[in-house]
This record gives structure tokens, C-alpha cells and sequence, in this order.
């Protein structure tokens, strides 16, 4: 069994540190477009960056057109790729990847529950309930690109371990946050375009049976359910993410498709696709007290303490608890001091959470201070967890994980 697995990473092992490298330098990319983001916002062309976002645009025509503003457009069209790039990821990993063996599976899964939960339980603690309790997801996610970036600057300080844990939580992380989108921040579901889009899945699914290996060949049913989805009341994105699962992570006609479509997507959604969603999201105008006004709002303190403090204990403490009790083990080169380093960085919430507030609240004010509360929390958490990392040995001392047992049949 030990060469079948040794291939099968070996194989995995290309794709996934050109995905990290990706995911490094879009990093950097995020970072440059949420500040040009906040600098646009707070200059004397404000009124402008208002004015470009909500500009309306309509695509199709008669009964089948549809109308919304530009950052509609880039929240529910444009992310959709970057939610199908997670889906994917997410395919391989449990397929092939760090993922797919149960015991290696099993400390970052925890800790990214933990990481998810005790984050929403500090915020709902903070704030109460009422219409600012709707953010209680906000404060769950980890940006993998901002992150991974951080790591990327950090070189030799931060081990290849430390990446994979990261990344492992970070997917397991947007898994459980994708499902918190489908089932609370869905206000009303139509069910004959959810039998649209699940008739659009269906057409995926029978052409993978028949190992159709063209990607070009399932656009137009991907395009019918992320419609049908957009329409059906539930978030568009979990066609993304639907659609990525839905792809073969071995090879198909001799085609390997998931590589493939990663190799030439994954680009476009790192470089283009968040730098746009940053930048259309990331503005917020801080002139005339609106800074220290959001400082005194019990949300704004709810999302910074629930991503830095919640991310720290429940990630953190839930994998020294984990380990303590024989329930898993960090990947073999990373060193047991890099855990609250990585778990600091799981604090960067940003783009998950920016998306995560857009649909959680419709009062600009509330926006507005859940967004300082992030762009604040993702700083901390950046800056705290790299000097962690840079106090802490790196790629020694942990008990590596006992030898992955691919046992999947499917693909």
C-alpha cells in the first residue's frame, strides 16, 4: 500500500505548492487592493467609489433579465469562480490530499471546528441579540490567501508543515462556513429553480459518467445552475463550490481535469477576481469620527475579540487539547511552538468575512462597523502571528502523523 500512497502524493505534491504559491502572491495582491480599497473610500473621490459600486447593470433581456448593482454583480457573479476554486481545492484534498487519511484529517478538522465555533459563541457573547446578531458567522472564517501570504513573507521562520496545517484548517474552515451561508444567511428558497439547478447538476453528473473531459463542455450546465441558484433564493456561490466538488480529482480519457481547471482558474481568481471583490468591499469611509464611532460599538469589538481570541484559543487549544489526547497529529515537519503562531493567522478573516457581512446585514452602519472590526482583526492577527512564528523554531520536533491509507474508491 505504502507505493500506491507514495505515488499518489508525490503526484499531489506539484499542484499543491503551485496552489500555495498562488495563494501567497495573490495574498500580497489582496493587500494591495483592500488599501487602494480604503484610500479611494476616504479620498476626495469617495462619492466616486459609492457611485462606481452600486451603478445598476442588467444582463439578458425581457423575463429572463436580471438587474443589480456592480457590487451585487461582483459579490454574487464573480465570486462564484473564487467559491469553485475552494470547491476544488476541497475535492482534493479530500481525495488526495492532506485530507484524506483519517488520523492526518482528524487535528486539523478539530481544530478548524473549534476555530468556527468558539468564534461565533464569543461574538453572539459580546453582542447580544437583536438585528447586530446576525453577523455571528463573520468572525468563522480565515482567509487562505492573506494568510498563506503572511506565511510566504515569513521564509524559513514558517516550515512547510505549518502551510499544510494552515491550509487543511483553512479548507475544513470554509467547508463548515459555506454550510453556515446555505442554511442561516438564506432568507427564502424558491423550490422550482432549486429543481432547476439540481437539474443542471444532474447534466454535470451524467457527463462525468460518460467521462466527458472537456471542461468547455460543462459551461453551459454550470451556467444554468449558478442562474437557477442566484434565482432560487440561496447563495449563488454554493453552485462554485457544488460544481468544484463535483470534479474528478483523478484522472479522466487519460485527462486530468481538476489540475487542469485549477492550473488555468486559479490565477484568475487569486490575482483578479479577490483584488476586485477587495476592492469593492474593503472601502470604508472613516472621515468624520466614523472610526471612533465603530470603536464604540459593541460589534466592531465583537468581530476583532472573536477573530483574535477566538481563533487563538479554538483552534490553538483545541489542537494542544487534541494531541494531549492521542487524536492526531501535526504534519512532520512542523514544530508543536508554531501552533498559536498559525492559529493567530487563522484570525485573518478577511474576504469570507467581508461576503459573510454583506449578507448578514442591510444597515450601512452595522456594515460599516463589522468591516473596521475585520480590516482591524486581519492587521492584529497579521501582525501577531508572524512575530509568534518568528519566535518559534520551525520544520522540527512534532510527531508526524502515521502513514495515509487512501481507501476512497470514487474520484
Amino acid at each position: 500500500m505504502a507505493g500506491p500512497v507514495k505515488r499518489m502524493a508525490a503526484a499531489g505534491a506539484l499542484p499543491l505548492r503551485t496552489f500555495l504559491q498562488a495563494e501567497s502572491a495573490g495574498g500580497i495582491v489582496l493587500v494591495i487592493a483592500a488599501a487602494s480599497a480604503l484610500v479611494w473610500a476616504n479620498s476626495p473621490a469617495a462619492d466616486g467609489y459609492a457611485q462606481f459600486w452600486q451603478q445598476k447593470i442588467t444582463l439578458g433581456g425581457g423575463q429572463a433579465s436580471v438587474t443589480h448593482d456592480l457590487r451585487h454583480w461582483v459579490n454574487d457573479g464573480l465570486m462564484v469562480i473564487f467559491f469553485f476554486v475552494i470547491g476544488l481545492e476541497i475535492k482534493r484534498e479530500l481525495v488526495v490530499g492532506e485530507l484524506r487519511d483519517r488520523r492526518a484529517a482528524a487535528l486539523p478538522a478539530l481544530a478548524a471546528v473549534g476555530g468556527v465555533v468558539l468564534p461565533a459563541l464569543v461574538y453572539v457573547a459580546v453582542v447580544g441579540g437583536g438585528e447586530a446578531g446576525r453577523g455571528w458567522g463573520i468572525p468563522m472564517a480565515t482567509d487562505i490567501a492573506f494568510a498563506i501570504g503572511i506565511l510566504a513573507l515569513l521564509g524559513r521562520h514558517a516550515s512547510m508543515g505549518a502551510k499544510l496545517f494552515l491550509l487543511s484548517v483553512a479548507i475544513v474552515d470554509d467547508i463548515l462556513a459555506i454550510g453556515v451561508i446555505a442554511i442561516f444567511y438564506t432568507d427564502r428558497v424558491n423550490l422550482w429553480w432549486m429543481a432547476a439547478a439540481a437539474a443542471g447538476l444532474l447534466v454535470v453528473a451524467g457527463m462525468r459518467r460518460f467521462a466527458v473531459s472537456s471542461p468547455w463542455a460543462y459551461v453551459p450546465a454550470g451556467v444554468l445552475v449558478w442562474f437557477a441558484t442566484l434565482e432560487s433564493g440561496v447563495h449563488a456561490t454554493l453552485a462554485g463550490v457544488t460544481l468544484g466538488l463535483l470534479t474528478p480529482a483523478r484522472p479522466v480519457a487519460g485527462r486530468n481535469v481538476l489540475d487542469d481547471l485549477e492550473r488555468s482558474i486559479h490565477p484568475v481568481s487569486a490575482f483578479l477576481l479577490i483584488p476586485i471583490f477587495a476592492l469593492a468591499n474593503a472601502g470604508v469611509d472613516l472621515r468624520g469620527g466614523a472610526l471612533a464611532d465603530a470603536f464604540g460599538q459593541p460589534l466592531t469589538w465583537a468581530v476583532i475579540i472573536g477573530l483574535l481570541l477566538g481563533k487563538i484559543v479554538g483552534i490553538g487549544g483545541v489542537t494542544y487539547l487534541a494531541r494531549r489526547l492521542g487524536w492526531g497529529a501535526l504534519p512532520a515537519d512542523m514544530h508543536h511552538r508554531e501552533i498559536f503562531g498559525v492559529s493567530t493567522l487563522g484570525g485573518i478573516g478577511f474576504t469570507v468575512s467581508l461576503f459573510i457581512t454583506d449578507l448578514a446585514f442591510t444597515d450601512a452602519a452595522l456594515i460599516g462597523q463589522a468591516k473596521v472590526g475585520i480590516l482591524s482583526a486581519s492587521v492584529l492577527a497579521a501582525l501577531a502571528g508572524a512575530m509568534l512564528l518568528l519566535t518559534a523554531p520551525a520544520g522540527t520536533g512534532s510527531t508526524p502523523a502515521s502513514p495515509p491509507h487512501d481507501k476512497r474508491p470514487g474520484n
